[in-house]
């Protein structure tokens, strides 16, 4: 990602996009030589010399594009004529940003679908584990491990699905001219309307792009951006929570991110293993989240066919949107490959909560041996609330199991307490939700990715 933001890209991609135009102009009939294609194709790279004369040149000019003009025709005299016959230098620098926003989707969608597979997995493997769910961060009814990581897979599905839109909906600026009207092309080509839409057709085709916006004023227009960062904003907020409910599992000690044996949790207290991964992630995600606010408020002020205000601002926000989500991404990798769960922890845990939610079936069971629900209702009630009052008052174990054994009332049930008790059955359809989850919804999502996958898979294997 940092190369693809690089200068060295960015100024080799504007030479792509300068061969590409006199390739085409060219083949419609301009007198532009093949020694001039052939010298600009030569030198499609700059090397550290070359950087270096065109950053004197800008200094110079003041402006970027000629200076790189100027120091490609240099380097490839035959051509100095005929580079940047007919355009603005918005053809350039917006064409090579279109082109810079779909490579970095691609850089960012299979990161997204390895870290959906290590999930994935993760979740497979602990389906069948009962675990304490919450809401509003209290006690409530059981779920599986492996069922509450399909929520996180599901918002990250539906990122994939998000930004792939995103990329694919991306379009190219293509030939346009100074105000979009494509005037001097017209020019150029002596009043021929159709050589120059098929000089727009053949230079978006040349550069990968399957159509070219239809109408652009000076620059291609700034909701674009808007479109593209959304997603990753999104992202932003699925990987917060993400890294969230693991922090918190942390604090409850059920399941942590991975700790290595000499890393350092505190200078103070030597005994901390705090979640710095996760830290990290919602740290740089809350940024990765308002950066799309950025990209509203310079669509939003774009006078007319174009204003310079959107430039210095988009030079920081794209790449700085593309790289936090890759580093999230990265550190999302590491957390998911490395996740530890404590199952005594969470079956403790289980333990201490278990007994207020088989009330009920408590209940029912002393209803089929012919007992009265009312009566039993008000015998568990009131056993429940001294339960409680044990916890909570006296800071002791939930003894309400043992109450109920300790009165005669029960005594008919008091075989089936432990069969009452078993926390899988207590969980629903977890296992089976999750098996299908990753089976239906996960697999086919990121197969378009499997290469990527094993790839980044073996490389797991191999550490």
């Amino acid at each position: 990602m940092s190369k693809l933001f690089s200068p060295g890209t960015r100024f080799g991609t504007w030479r792509k996009l300068w061969l590409s135009l006199a390739t085409a102009e060219k083949q419609l009939g301009l007198n532009i030589s093949d020694e001039a294609l052939e010298q600009m194709k030569a030198n499609l790279d700059l090397d550290e010399e070359q950087m270096a004369d065109a950053a004197v040149e800008e200094k110079k000019r003041r402006h970027d594009v000629m200076a790189h003009v100027h120091v490609f025709g240099q380097r490839a005299p035959a051509a100095a004529g005929i580079i940047h016959l007919g355009a603005t230098s918005c053809y350039v620098t917006d064409n090579a940003d279109l082109i810079f926003l779909r490579d970095a989707c691609d850089i960012i969608l299979p990161k997204l679908a390895v870290v959906i597979e290590r999930l994935a997995r993760f979740a497979e493997t602990h389906k069948d584990l009962p675990t304490l769910g919450w809401t509003h961060f209290q006690p409530a009814q059981l779920t599986t491990v492996g069922k509450r990581a399909t929520l996180w897979i599901q918002e990250l599905l539906w990122d994939l699905r998000n930004i792939q839109r995103a990329r694919d909906d991306i379009g190219f600026r293509g030939v346009k001219g100074t105000t979009g009207t494509q005037a001097s092309f017209l020019a150029l080509f002596e009043g021929d309307h159709d050589k120059v839409e098929e000089l727009d057709r053949l230079v978006t085709e040349l550069s990968g792009f399957k159509h070219a916006y239809p109408v652009t004023g000076q620059t291609y227009s700034r909701k674009i951006d808007i479109d593209v960062l959304g997603p990753l904003a999104s992202f932003g907020a699925t990987a917060h929570k993400i890294a969230t409910d693991i922090r918190l599992l942390a604090n409850l000690k059920e399941v942590e991110e991975p700790f290595e044996k000499d890393q350092i949790g505190s200078s103070a207290m030597a005994y901390k293993r705090n979640p710095m991964r996760s830290e990290r992630v919602c740290s740089l995600a809350r940024h990765l989240m308002v950066i799309q606010q950025n990209a509203m408020m310079t669509a939003s002020v774009q006078w007319f066919e174009r204003t310079l205000d959107d430039s210095a601002n988009r030079r920081i926000t794209i790449p700085e949107a593309f790289l936090t989500a890759d580093v999230i991404l990265t550190t999302l990798q590491n957390v998911t490959e490395g996740l530890v769960v404590y199952p005594a922890i969470i079956a403790r845990r289980v333990r201490q909560e278990l007994p207020f939610m088989a009330t009920e079936n408590i209940i029912m069971a002393i209803v089929k041996k012919g007992g009265d629900r009312q009566v039993c209702h008000e015998k568990i009630r009131v056993l429940s609330h001294e339960a409680g009052a044990v916890v909570k008052q006296q800071g002791g174990e939930n003894d309400l199991i043992d109450r109920v054994r300790a009165d005669p009332f029960f005594e008919p049930i008091v075989d089936d307490l432990d069969s009452l008790l078993d926390p899988s059955t207590f969980v629903g359809r977890a296992p089976e939700q999750t098996t299908k989850f990753v089976n239906e919804f996960v697999k086919p999502a990121i197969e378009p990715y499997r290469r990527q996958v094993e790839l980044s898979t073996a490389a797991e294997l191999s550490v």
